[in-house]
């Protein structure tokens, strides 16, 4: 059985600015209150979104890169991770534990440099 999309993010330095504008364009609405990495995300500028299919978030801040990825759901995140290793890809963060949630979130570059996210239980 295939891993479903679980998650996906758009991260960028100015994540308010970001909410605004994905806001307007697609009619979404974010909750900011919820816990996230602080690898993924400053604290309190992250807005979490359900949409009618996959949910997201939209964060980031200063240090933080601009890119958009998308979550694959794992049962093991550790495993999951060094298999992609395993096959040529390099890891970028994780796995890290997300503060106050049972929740493990990792990221990784396939062989052609793009950056996936993977996410399980912890």
């Amino acid at each position: 059985m295939s891993r479903p999309v679980v998650h996906f993010e758009i991260i960028g330095t100015d994540p308010a600015r970001l909410r605004g504008y994905y806001g307007e364009l697609f009619g979404w609405e974010f909750d900011t209150s919820g816990p996230v990495s602080e690898k993924v995300s400053e604290p309190g500028n992250y807005g979490f979104v359900e949409t009618d299919g996959i949910p997201g978030g939209v964060g980031g801040g200063a240090a933080h890169e601009s890119h958009v990825v998308f979550y694959v759901g794992v049962p093991d995140v550790a495993a999951a991770l060094a298999e992609a290793e395993r096959l040529g890809g390099t890891r970028r963060m994780g796995p890290d534990r997300v503060s106050g949630r049972d929740l493990v979130v990792a990221h990784f570059a396939d062989p052609q440099g793009n950056v996936v996210g993977l996410a399980g239980p912890a």
